[in-house]
């Protein structure tokens, strides 16, 4: 089975991203939050150490079995479901769309799993007039960028030329 170039650039970015990502993790908390606590970098931006035991934007941040093993599972099943995707896809921003997600979700689902407070670090703190944005890592920002990327490959992407038999070229879409 020959594999795309569209989707070992996809498998490349899922891994480059989890690696970056837990390399970026452990030299917050290993590194620079020893001792734990707040650095403000500039007037809106800050240093810190969260742990999101829930979603995305803190959304069900409980402590539970629920939390600690059926989201990583969860995580993993789309994961599966984007690897088949990435399979199939023929355009190269799309692979790249989609190995974006997977190793933002591969990094957070790493956390879950091997951190022994079962839940995503997360460090990066943006703030405006004293209302903070989620803290959120690099898994987080590869997911996001992936998401928009996908929807934006989705909105604007022209459908593929196909031939007939009789060798005229039609739009699928």
């Amino acid at each position: 089975m020959k594999i795309s170039p569209v989707f070992r650039a996809g498998l490349g970015t899922a891994l480059g991203v989890a690696l970056a990502d837990q390399a970026t993790k452990w030299w917050i908390l290993e590194v620079v939050m020893r001792p734990p606590r707040i650095i403000e970098v500039t007037g809106f931006f800050n240093l810190l150490v969260g742990w999101n035991r829930g979603i995305s934007f803190g959304m069900f941040n409980w402590d539970s079995a629920f939390n600690t093993w059926v989201l990583p599972l969860i995580a993993l099943a789309i994961v599966a479901v984007l690897a088949v995707w990435l399979r199939r896809a023929e355009r190269l921003w799309l692979g790249l769309a989609i190995g974006l997600v997977i190793g933002g979700a591969i990094g957070n689902v790493i956390d879950r799993v091997l951190r022994p407070q079962h839940a995503v670090a997360d460090f990066l703190d943006f703030h405006v007039a004293g209302y903070h944005w989620p803290a959120f890592n690099l898994a987080d920002t590869a997911i996001t960028v992936g998401a928009v990327l996908l929807v934006l490959d989705s909105l604007f992407a022209r459908p593929e030329k196909h031939k007939f038999e009789g060798g005229e070229e039609t739009d699928e879409g």
